[in-house]
């Protein structure tokens, strides 16, 4: 039963990392910002290899942070 529990917590993981992908592709910010946020969201990724909660719970604040508007710096 555990592994079930795994395998969805790892389908919503994958759905969301997709839509989050989407999501910085579609936002209007300078190229540096949406190079910072993709580098967040392939951190995010090896992360869910390792640890898949760890990985839920950063991509839930990464989502977060996009819907209040909270982007980083752009790079230099």
């Amino acid at each position: 039963m555990e592994h079930d529990g795994q395998l969805k917590l790892y389908a919503a993981v994958a759905d969301q990392l997709k839509e989050a992908h989407t999501r910085v592709r579609s936002l209007q910010v300078p190229e540096g910002v949406r190079m910072a946020l993709t580098r967040k969201l392939l951190v995010i990724t090896a992360a869910a290899k390792h640890d898949l909660a760890d990985a839920a719970r950063r991509l839930e604040r990464f989502r977060s942070d996009l819907d209040e508007g909270r982007f980083p710096e752009e790079e230099r």
